[in-house]
């Protein structure tokens, strides 16, 4: 069994996003895996200001919800991130989360890739719904995810689902009328296969 934290970034609560996470959550569970949902919508977490703080043996000098949820962060086997796909990109709650990753970093006396600092190195994995479904609608979510998640803090990719084509951005959610929500179910179940 692993312990799944799913970080939902934005969107609508009962949106194509939200949709997503829950069928993929499903799949997990039913694979035996404990999966947790974090909706930053309902926390606040504030992006990091770099004071450095951090770099010098002190928390993070923000009093928001990000404290919260470092417990989460370090004992969790996957983070999946969860976001719709806002200006090309990720939401700004999800950037923000991430971000503070930086006071939860510790000294490495061995960095790889020019870095200074080590994180705690987990599996992660992306799921995004977007409205277009253009073959470069998801270009720069990946390369952020890719460079950042993976090549920067070392994580562990599990993988995508980049749910495109999911409705009009001023219409209802119309996820459901597409076979994204099978393939989250699916991609939760056979994360750890």
């Amino acid at each position: 069994m692993k312990k799944v934290v799913v970080i939902l970034g934005g969107g609508r609560t009962n949106g194509n996003t939200a949709q997503l996470v829950e069928a993929f959550m499903k799949g997990a569970a039913e694979a035996g895996h404990q999966a947790e949902l974090v909706s930053l919508n309902k926390l606040n977490v504030n992006g990091c200001i770099g004071c450095n703080a951090c770099r010098y043996g002190k928390p993070c000098v923000q009093k928001d919800d990000f404290h919260l949820l470092i417990p989460k962060i370090k004992t969790a086997d996957l983070i999946v991130f969860a976001s719709p796909l806002y200006f090309w990109t990720i939401s700004s709650k999800i950037k923000a989360f991430i971000e503070r990753f930086y006071c939860i970093a510790e000294k490495d006396e061995n960095p790889p890739l020019g870095r200074y600092e080590k994180y705690p190195i987990h599996d992660c994995a992306l799921l995004m719904t977007s409205a277009d479904n253009f073959f470069w609608t998801f270009e720069q979510a990946v390369s952020y995810y890719n460079f950042t998640l993976i090549n920067y803090i070392g994580f562990h990719d599990k993988g995508m689902l980049l749910a495109g084509g999911c409705g009009d951005t001023n219409g209802k959610p119309q996820i459901s009328k597409t076979i994204h929500l099978k393939e989250a179910y699916d991609f939760g179940k056979r994360i750890y296969e």
